[in-house]
């Protein structure tokens, strides 16, 4: 669990910086333009990255099995509530290209899955 917790604090801390250095970067991946007038919608989710981002690296040092499992399950409802809504805004017109981050997020609840049940 600590080497995901790691890992997810660095990916979350690098999409926060690109949301926030090419706020358009991310969202144009997936077939979205947002003109600079709406890059606050990209500050916004940096915002929730950083978050994860510091509640990652710090939860890495905890040893309190209770502790790592809230913090597994606020990952997976993040990950799992994301993805089904980046599927709801495929169904309604995004680009496919959003089934990709889908695909990640699923492969992240999964493994936030396992390594809560089996590992805490």
């Amino acid at each position: 669990m600590r080497v995901l917790l790691v890992v997810h604090g660095f990916i979350t801390a690098a999409a926060g910086l690109v949301l926030v250095i090419v706020p358009s970067l991310i969202p144009s991946m997936v077939g979205i333009s947002l003109p600079p007038g709406d890059y606050v919608l990209a500050y916004l989710l940096a915002g929730a990255e950083f978050g994860f981002s510091v509640l990652s690296f710090g939860s890495s040092r905890l040893t309190d099995a209770r502790a790592l499992r809230l913090v597994a399950w606020t990952c997976i409802v993040f990950h799992a509530s994301s993805g089904v809504l980046e599927l709801y805004a495929y169904a309604h017109g995004a680009s496919v290209a959003i089934v990709g981050n889908v695909v990640a997020r699923a492969i992240i609840v999964g493994i936030f899955a396992y390594l809560c049940v089996l590992k805490t």
